[in-house]
């Protein structure tokens, strides 16, 4: 097997175990849904959700830092952010900075399966996948087709007084916890 190839397994298993660890039973996988994230490009419509592709690169860079992985392999360091990498790292960074409450305990996964539900891919366990429709929910989240209280993207916020397709990832995350809190 290829170092790169490795890696790829490697940082893919990494990413499923934040955002899933014991969560689901054996009969319950997501293993399709997670690997289609982790092949779909992330691409920003908006300037400042760069921002989110560049917090997916960053985890990439910890993950290699913290495995022993030579950090200057540039080939995957400069790939561009995939669906699964900037959720995973959007999800630790609400976490992180903002949710974080040692008496809960760390929310990371419930932020993740928080925006799974959101874009409507919570039904997509590998038993019922349907490429065709995660696709097509996809596409619509990163085009910003979805609707105007977020539902289809990464948070709905009922009643919303503003189009959640013209504010960058960030700020609806700030307000829908807002909402929650």
């Amino acid at each position: 097997m290829y170092l790169e190839d490795k890696f790829r397994e490697d940082y893919f298993k990494w990413l499923c175990n934040i955002v899933c660890g014991k969560r689901f039973g054996r009969e319950v996988s997501y293993n399709k849904l997670l690997s289609f994230l982790y092949s779909k490009e992330f691409y920003a419509v908006m300037a400042r959700d760069e921002n989110r592709a560049s917090d997916g690169i960053d985890l990439r860079k910890e993950f290699m830092f913290a495995n022993g992985y030579d950090t200057s392999m540039s080939d995957l360091v400069s790939e561009p952010c995939n669906i699964l990498e900037m959720m995973v790292a959007l999800s630790l960074r609400c976490e992180r900075t903002i949710m974080d409450n040692p008496q809960i305990g760390n929310r990371t996964g419930q932020w993740f399966w928080q925006m799974i539900s959101s874009l409507g891919l919570q039904g997509m366990h590998d038993r019922c996948f349907d490429v065709r429709l995660v696709h097509e929910i996809t596409d619509t989240f990163l085009d910003r087709k979805y609707d105007r209280d977020g539902k289809g993207g990464l948070f709905i916020i009922p009643n919303c007084r503003e189009d959640l397709r013209r504010e960058e990832i960030w700020i609806q995350m700030c307000w829908f916890l807002d909402g929650i809190s």
